[in-house]
């Protein structure tokens, strides 16, 4: 199961950044522009990290921090514009685990998510996000799929499908975790979807998708992506 990470951004390019580029690392992530529709989610779909903007149109994020700590020691890392001391000492003091400034970098906050994880006994390596092999290169950040330089256009399902096995290339990844991750929790039975959606990335990546050289079957248990 993907970790859950809460976006509490009411900046739109700024949520959409953070959306995407934790989605390629493989966190599972939803957003939320206000306080009450942040706090909505952490009752009744609490996620395992909160990334938390302060300035946010129905108040400030320090609130969020204070009410979350009476009940919960979910980590949260705070990224602002605002950079005076005091401001960072009263968000970690109210239970903040870690203060990241405007602009910031995408690989910084990872690290820092990474580490206040650890911190909770959540052990996480950075994600796989680039994968060639025999002609085939998939760049997860940029969005790029290609076979001998070739670009290829894959539908935002086949994308994801694909992205989940590059994340665990080598490694059989089985039906359940796939459908779960790919297109929620509630349809790990529908195998049909995975046998449709593997057939039309084969008949798009693979020479000869009758005898598959990346994306193979580990019969009656998932699939693979082939790292060697």
């Amino acid at each position: 199961m993907s970790l859950k990470v809460l976006v509490v951004e009411d900046d739109r390019e700024i949520r959409a950044l953070l959306q995407s580029s934790l989605s390629v690392e493989g966190f599972a992530v939803q957003t939320a522009v206000t306080l009450s529709e942040a706090t909505a989610l952490l009752r009744h779909d609490p996620p395992d990290l909160v990334v938390l903007d302060l300035g946010l149109p129905d108040g400030d994020g320090v609130q969020l921090v204070r009410e979350l700590r009476q009940t919960r020691s979910t980590p949260v890392i705070v990224v602002s514009a605002r950079h005076q001391e005091a401001q960072k000492i009263e968000l970690l003091d109210a239970g903040a685990d870690d203060y990241l400034g405007k602009p910031f970098s995408v690989a910084e906050l990872l690290a820092r998510m990474r580490v206040a994880l650890r911190h909770r006994g959540t052990s996480l390596a950075a994600a796989v996000t680039l994968h060639e092999l025999d002609g085939l290169r998939v760049d997860l950040a940029a969005r790029v799929v290609q076979v001998n330089g070739a670009a290829l256009h894959l539908t935002p399902t086949e994308f994801k499908l694909l992205a989940r096995l590059v994340r665990s290339a080598g490694r059989v990844v089985t039906h359940r975790q796939l459908l779960s991750d790919v297109w929620g929790p509630e349809y790990t039975d529908h195998t049909h979807y995975l046998r449709l959606y593997m057939g039309q990335l084969r008949a798009k990546i693979e020479r000869d998708p009758a005898e598959p050289r990346h994306l193979l079957t580990e019969t009656g248990v998932g699939y693979r992506l082939a790292d060697s």
